[in-house]
């Protein structure tokens, strides 16, 4: 007689009730307790059927555990016992379309972060002495336009966001690559979406204005008070840039309301309380969606966050989850991106083979054209796969996402919250292990506890207010640039 045992899942509960989360499908579901009982039973070894009913007796009806059984045969949570399978590598069999390009318009900035990841110690690629012009050109800019349209293939629309460096450095640049991106798109029959990423020292009345004006998203790089923003966050002379930003940016959120405008920040080892930049972001400023990263950097780095940091993070995280979720259930917004992010991941089943759409779906273009995996590596050769006049080279894309695959990450291929990570950031494995094939270990702990947490919080949701996930329903998944 067939023995049947558990497939890979994690066991949470929430809203008083046990769920699973099946990997690799993703799926989330809620376990009767007949249901639960065969998960728990079959979790200590493989029984057969028979044996299952016969532990039951007296609990269940012979009915109840065939009923449970059934249903946790049709949705893989449990099966027949056999060898263990490779994870299968599937590859994308034609090109994705290209869904959203990272225009690098300068490599320049007029801070000096110490922390940042273009021009800190772990920078990638020489943006004061190489080869990359320090501005994009509007000859190239327009290359790239034509380049994201004819790679958005069939799709309608595609996402174009201007990026640095400090970006406003080049303007000029971003207000005459809109209105041919406009033109060029119509003529094609379609739409492009903009952002941009800013430091908000440069954002100046005509700025804004524009900005406004051309429904242009835009996320500042804002790390909280005072006392934290003008820790790292300072200009070339030292000085911190906490007063000169504050006003331009309350000006922005008080003129920009056709779009939110969100608060990206940096987390480091010295920077962990979350819940009181938040409340400022929130509350002083009036930032629609904050969301916070943890700084890339190598472990070396005195700012960098160690495992005592990141327990710290997810504290803060939980505290935070546990007041979306509240807000969610009773129908009210809440600013905070992170959890927002994994629970749209989670209702929509992702099961991830690439951590995210670098080299795929997203790519960054460096000030000369040359096309990147994605804005963090623009610039790199090592990790070029083209040029926005000659395209893309499929040999080398085909080597990457063949490489790249979470197949070939071993440390992977047992942990249930591969859907949610498959391995983390390219960027962040290159910067810690000079690899960007390589899992981001640091953090494996990190991810689980977190993705439990949004697992909870998504399934407290489904239960009290579903109605509320509707919106996701038809809300693709964004890319997030930082």
């Amino acid at each position: 007689m067939t023995r049947l045992g558990v497939r890979e899942h994690h066991r949470f509960e929430a809203a008083g009730k046990p769920y699973l989360y099946l990997v690799p499908s993703a799926a989330v579901v809620g376990l009767d307790p007949a249901a639960d009982m065969v998960m728990q039973v079959l979790g200590s070894g493989a029984k057969t059927r028979t044996d299952l009913l016969a532990l039951a007796g007296g609990i269940y009806t012979d009915q109840e555990m065939d009923e449970a059984v059934s249903d946790l045969l049709t949705m893989r949570a449990i099966g027949p016992l056999e060898a263990p399978q490779p994870m299968p590598k599937i590859l994308p069999l034609t090109p994705v379309p290209l869904g959203t390009m990272v225009l690098n318009v300068t490599n320049q900035c007029n801070l000096a972060c110490t922390y940042c990841y273009e021009y800190g110690e772990d920078k990638i690629v020489d943006t004061e002495n190489g080869a990359q012009p320090k501005f994009m050109s509007i000859e190239t800019a327009k290359a790239s336009v034509d380049f994201m349209l004819k790679e958005a293939g069939e799709a309608k629309s595609a996402h174009l966001t201007f990026f640095g460096g400090e970006t406003l450095l080049n303007f000029n640049v971003l207000k005459e690559t809109i209105p041919y991106a406009r033109q060029r798109a119509a003529e094609m029959g379609k739409d492009v979406d903009f952002s941009l990423t800013t430091n908000a020292t440069l954002l100046k009345p005509d700025v804004i204005k524009y900005l406004v004006e051309n429904q242009v998203g835009v996320t500042i790089s804002f790390d909280g008070p005072p006392e934290v923003q003008n820790k790292f966050r300072v200009f070339h002379n030292g000085t911190g840039s906490y007063d000169i930003v504050a006003p331009k940016i309350k000006e922005l959120l008080q003129k920009h309301r056709n779009r939110p405008v969100g608060a990206r920040v940096t987390l480091t080892g010295g920077n962990l309380d979350v819940r009181t930049i938040y409340t400022h972001l929130t509350e002083e400023f009036g930032f629609r969606e904050v969301g916070f990263a943890p700084v890339t950097t190598s472990s070396k780095r005195e700012y960098a966050l160690d495992e005592q940091g990141y327990d710290t993070m997810l504290t803060q995280f939980t505290a935070l989850a546990e007041e979306f979720k509240e807000a969610a259930i009773e129908g009210r917004h809440h600013g905070f991106s992170n959890v927002k992010e994994t629970i749209q991941e989670i209702h929509q089943g992702m099961s991830k083979a690439y951590p995210c759409g670098a080299g795929i779906g997203l790519m960054g273009v460096s000030t000369s054209g040359d096309v990147a995996l994605c804005h963090r590596f623009a610039g790199s050769d090592e990790h070029k796969l083209g040029t926005v006049r000659d395209g893309i080279d499929r040999s080398v894309q085909a080597a990457f996402l063949d490489s790249h695959h979470l197949a070939n990450k071993t440390d992977c291929s047992t942990c249930w919250a591969r859907p949610v990570c498959s391995g983390g950031c390219y960027h962040e494995a290159h910067t810690r292990y000079g690899d960007t094939t390589k899992a981001n270990l640091h953090y494996c702990d990190w991810i689980r506890s977190w993705t439990d947490v949004c697992l909870r919080v998504y399934a407290e949701i489904a239960e009290k207010n579903p109605a509320w996930l509707a919106q996701f329903d038809r809300e693709p998944m964004a890319e997030k640039v930082s």
